[in-house]
């Protein structure tokens, strides 16, 4: 391996910690960052699956409530119910 490759990715490297650091963010290690984007992943999941849980629900309320008024709706005359 050529060792101007070498100094090149290093000094890659040197500019982007710097730049990192100089834009006044914390850098914390990759580690930390796949923990966290794990963790983003499996709360966005279950925030999908609480929003169709509340979905059906609704349908359900909707549904019973639309069943709820018609059972109680009174018989005309003439109504062969």
């Amino acid at each position: 391996m050529n060792a101007n490759r070498v100094f090149a990715w290093r000094k890659l490297y040197q500019d982007a910690s710097l730049s990192a650091v100089s834009a006044g963010e914390q850098v914390v290690p990759a580690s930390d960052l796949a923990e966290a984007m794990k963790q983003i992943r499996e709360l966005r999941r279950l925030l999908g699956k609480k929003t169709m849980e509340v979905e059906i629900l609704r349908e359900a309320v909707e549904y019973g409530r639309a069943k709820k008024l018609i059972a109680r709706s009174p018989l005309l005359p003439g109504d062969d119910r």
